[in-house]
């Protein structure tokens, strides 16, 4: 672990004039006994080498070769730096790696998740040498006896190696294995300020005030202060030889997640003998777990304010490349931040990301939940070495992340105590010391401020039961539970959920999977999958298919192959739409819910909102929709009624008009009626349909006294000068009964802000899809009331000229023609 800060040093990254050389396992001892460089190939750092390769044309990223079970050889001459004292900083090396300079070993490294200095005295004639060992090797050796083996892993040998899970789960991810200097090596000339041991503690109290704590230590004794939102506090030395200063700011800007305020974030500078030094920016924000009023749940209250926390889970945003750059995670989080996300987990099955996703999570107001990398396995904690080596990781992990107010909770790992659990084996032998004592002791001295998981899921009589603590939820999903078992289940909060093979857009697969869909070898070998078992999740969203629509996929994707794979679309979308009304409701039990995944790792229908190209998925719009902070939401309660819950997030109380209808034949409203209401902040209120009627309807067709009277209810929700804010909808006979066959009037207009195009619909049409070539709708897949006009900001897709005129298409489920626009 690298604990010394280099401030105002001369600091230039290693990027270019690297070679790579690829050969069979142990073939070279020493980097004097290769003699052909003309082998080599160029190669970038930071970077692996199934990229360098697949930049010379050598590999395949759809159909990957192995390289666990090759040696890599990284080289690069420092002829012409200056000659000198430096420190060579390698910042994430993956994974057995040794560090060669003019052709002596200096270091080895055999952890993915550290970095390594090395102090060197530069001659102006250098050579470094990095070799990446093969991995085989290592997965074949005997560790202590585990006693469980899962099964999504390739290599059982993983569990004793620190090393990204990545490339090595068959059905879950490309077979993409990391290798190289995927993180930043850099030359250090260091200046004549250097710190270690930096600490940088935040907090902020119930009456509003901000706290700042910053120790270090230094050589020497020089007088040094640190500045912060106006104020200058002096660091006074104590007896240990660390320095030491606190400021305390009244009514300082508080930090929020974006659905709940702005995240403001504040300059922290550091001086020493009059030499000023940037120590990056902080944020001030209060985290708490709530447990609900029986002790069993599990949520946030972020200064002070209940927070439902909703998002997914990180995959990565380039497993060829494994990037760590700011501008390879912006697009991905500025998705989620559109989507109305307020929280984004970094699974245990992944990898850690650099301080560059944390500073944009800071941002754009997006908390993370970061599990260590540890996943499944029957870890090895017994060995004092490994048990060490984890600590050294995680303390590394929480020095690099200490200024970060989006860090919000530090998770022990991913489904290890209910790997244990599921194998019938007592809680002594999977909820050990090291996830109950060690990590919540690291964490008390460097994230303080943070809430802490001892694993995910866990909590309740079992690990995976949902009705307690952090859960794992499939109810709705993989296990084809009914719509209703979101509520019957209980959820208090799940850190990951509602898995489907959600299909991408169709300019999607037909620039990057031009293949039938689930016919095709292909297509399928691109579905997740558990590995082992008879069913993937395609088959998992047929089932909701038939169970929405009331059609038999099988027959449909013989019969009409391109409106299968439209409501393949439309019903993950609309699975997850009322899954989050339940979860969003007054009086419910759930505290947060995180969708799995993010991001798909290659073109395909995979788990992600988000496609591998980067193009929204229709499920994404849908979520888009049920996580905005001002919501209106739908339930059926039976012979109760239908419920309306009005949900304001904001600081702010909020004057809204609500307005309910429920029409026949998707147009004849056959009861409408409509309420100004005052919303107060940071609240969900419940009200009954028949209270804005003001008599009896049966809305839910619950009584069934008749012949049903309408197909669809329809509430929206507007702002107070009569601005659609959202809507929500209610399908008393199914959606299958409300498909009709509406026709579309559209206008384009251009304005200041881009092209918007208005709609205005005859009948209720659902699923309505715009698909432009070079513009991208700010709404899509969204059901359209009739009558009431709809307008959809274009905006141009990357590269595109916005001068030009769009030109595009309109489909919805009810019809079989669509329309064109120009």
């Amino acid at each position: 672990m690298t604990g010394t800060i280099y401030l105002g040093a001369d600091t230039r990254p290693l990027e270019q004039g690297w070679t790579l050389l690829v050969t069979e396992a142990g073939r070279y001892a020493v980097p004097s006994n290769i003699h052909r460089p003309a082998a080599r190939i160029a190669a970038t750092v930071p970077g692996t080498v199934a990229g360098a390769l697949a930049d010379a044309g050598l590999f395949d990223p759809e159909n990957p070769q192995p390289l666990h079970d090759k040696d890599a050889w990284y080289f690069r001459s420092l002829e012409g730096e200056t000659p000198g004292p430096a420190i060579l900083r390698f910042e994430g090396l993956a994974t057995v790696a040794e560090i060669y300079i003019n052709g002596s070993l200096h270091a080895t490294s055999d952890s993915m998740f550290e970095s390594l200095d090395i102090a060197v005295d530069l001659t102006g004639q250098d050579d470094l040498v990095i070799c990446f060992r093969a991995l085989q090797p290592h997965f074949d050796k005997r560790g202590t006896r585990a006693r469980w083996r899962p099964q999504m892993f390739d290599h059982q040998g993983l569990r004793l190696l620190r090393t990204t899970p990545l490339g090595h789960m068959p059905g879950w991810c490309p077979e993409i294995q990391p290798v190289g200097p995927y993180r930043p090596i850099q030359l250090i000339r260091p200046g004549l300020d250097q710190v270690f041991d930096l600490s940088i503690k935040s907090d902020l109290d119930d009456f509003g005030t901000g706290k700042l704590t910053v120790c270090l230590r230094m050589e020497g004794t020089p007088a040094a202060t640190i500045l912060c939102c106006g104020k200058i506090a002096e660091m006074v030395a104590s007896s240990d030889g660390r320095f030491e200063a606190q400021l305390v700011l009244p009514h300082v800007t508080p930090w929020w997640p974006r659905t709940h305020g702005n995240p403001a974030l504040h300059e922290l500078t550091l001086s020493i003998d009059g030499r000023i030094h940037s120590l990056g920016l902080v944020g001030f924000r209060r985290i708490e777990i709530d447990r609900d009023d029986d002790g069993k749940g599990f949520g946030l209250r972020v200064n002070g304010v209940s927070v439902f926390c909703r998002g997914a889970v990180w995959t990565n945003a380039d497993i060829l490349r494994l990037p760590g750059s700011a501008e390879a995670y912006a697009p991905w989080l500025a998705k989620a931040a559109e989507a109305n996300m307020n929280m984004i987990r970094i699974g245990g099955t992944m990898t850690y990301e650099s301080p560059d996703f944390f500073s944009l999570c800071d941002q754009l107001g997006i908390l993370v939940w970061q599990d260590l990398i540890l996943a499944n396995f029957d870890y090895p904690f017994a060995d004092e070495a490994f048990s060490a080596k984890v600590e050294l990781e995680v303390g590394n992990l929480l020095n690099k992340l200490q200024r970060h107010p989006s860090l919000a909770v530090v998770c022990g790992g991913s489904e290890v105590f209910q790997q244990g659990a599921m194998l019938g084996l007592p809680a002594s032998a999977w909820n050990g010391a090291f996830f109950n004592e060690t990590l919540p002791r690291l964490l008390d001295n460097r994230r303080p401020d943070c809430a802490f998981v001892a694993n995910s899921p866990s909590g309740g009589a079992m690990p995976f039961s949902v009705n307690e603590g952090v859960t794992h939820y499939y109810g709705v999903g993989a296990y084809q539970r009914p719509l209703e078992d979101a509520r019957r289940a209980n959820v208090r909060f799940a850190a990951e959920c509602l898995a489907f093979a959600n299909v991408p857009q169709q300019r999607t697969l037909d620039r990057h999977l031009p293949v039938a869909a689930v016919h095709e070898p292909r297509w399928k070998a691109r579905i997740p999958r558990d590995r082992g078992a008879s069913w993937d999740f395609e088959d998992i969203r047929d089932h909701y298919l038939h169970a929405l629509y009331d059609l038999d996929p099988a027959r449909l994707r013989r019969e009409d192959f391109g409106r299968y794979l439209d409501l393949s679309r439309a019903v993950t979308t609309e699975v997850v739409t009322e899954t989050y009304a339940e979860w969003r409701r007054t009086g419910s039990s759930c505290r947060g819910a995180l969708v799995w995944t993010l991001q798909d790792l290659q073109a395909g229908a995979g788990w992600g909102l988000i496609d591998a190209t980067g193009e929204a998925k229709p499920i994404w719009y849908g979520l888009k929709r049920a996580f905005r902070p001002l919501q209106v939401l739908l339930t059926d309660e039976g012979t109760n009624g239908l419920s309306i819950h009005l949900v304001n997030e904001s600081a702010t109380d909020q004057t809204v008009m609500l307005e309910i209808s429920c029409l026949r034949d998707g147009r004849q409203a056959v009861v409408k009626a409509s309420r100004t209401l005052i919303l107060d902040a940071r609240r969900t209120v419940e009200l009954a349909a028949t209270d804005l009627f003001g008599a009896f309807f049966d809305t839910t067709y619950a009584f069934r006294f008749g012949p049903p009277s309408h197909d669809v209810t329809v509430a929206r929700l507007f702002s107070a000068e009569g601005t659609l804010l959202t809507d929500a909808f209610h399908f008393p006979l199914g959606r299958s009964k409300a498909l009709h066959p509406a026709s579309v009037e559209h206008a384009l207009t251009a304005t200041e802000n881009g092209w918007h195009l208005a709609l205005t619909a005859s009948h209720f049409a659902q699923s309505v899809h715009l698909d432009f070539a070079h513009y991208l709708p700010e709404d899509d897949w969204f059901h359209l009331t009739p009558g009431q006009p709809r307008s959809i900001r274009l905006r141009p897709r990357p590269g595109a000229d916005a001068t030009v005129r769009p030109n595009g298409t309109l489909t919805q489920l009810g019809s079989r023609t669509g329309h064109t626009i120009s």
